[in-house]
């Protein structure tokens, strides 16, 4: 059986060669899987280094990208955990400094969750290499590239998504 490397190797549509295995499903779930490996290694250091699970990175990334302020449901929903769970999460990571809850003026019983800004800095600070080598990669690329690399991974994670949804 030829590998994923191997250039003998066909791809789904019966094409041969570097050309062809370079853009062929394999070869796209190798690379994301080393890449996912890589991404995991520094978040498991990060969360090992600061007293965390992965699971509050995986909360501290939601809470920094989301678009609006994070809400403790919002963030179960995302997460895919229990309310106990994202509320033992949401202590582990108010206790270590990396969050703040702030309740909302208008209704005490809103509670929305913060990024604590001496957190961010240690952050960057710990996840430079990934932005380091993110820049370094970028620059091998155009611009149009770029979009098109953009484009590819917002359309993976809007079907990732989708396909999370359909499994809730």
């Amino acid at each position: 059986m030829a590998t994923v490397n191997d250039p003998r190797r066909r791809t789904e549509d019966g094409a041969r060669g570097p050309a062809a295995a370079a853009t062929d499903l394999a070869a796209f779930a190798v690379a994301l899987r080393r890449m996912n490996g890589e991404i995991n290694r520094l978040v498991h250091a990060f969360a090992g280094d600061h007293g965390l699970h992965a699971t509050d990175v995986q909360a501290l990334a939601a809470i920094l990208d989301a678009d609006a302020p994070m809400t403790p449901k919002r963030l179960r929903e995302h997460l895919g955990l229990t309310s106990g769970a994202v509320t033992a999460c949401v202590d582990r990571l108010e206790r270590a400094g990396h969050v703040r809850r702030v309740r909302e003026s208008e209704d005490r019983r809103v509670v929305h969750l913060y990024y604590a800004a001496d957190a961010r800095s240690a952050a960057r600070t710990y996840f430079r290499p990934l932005a380091e080598a993110t820049e370094a990669a970028r620059s091998r690329f155009t611009r149009e590239e770029l979009a098109v690399v953009l484009r590819f991974l917002a359309a993976m994670n809007e079907e990732l998504g989708a396909s999370a949804d359909r499994d809730r």
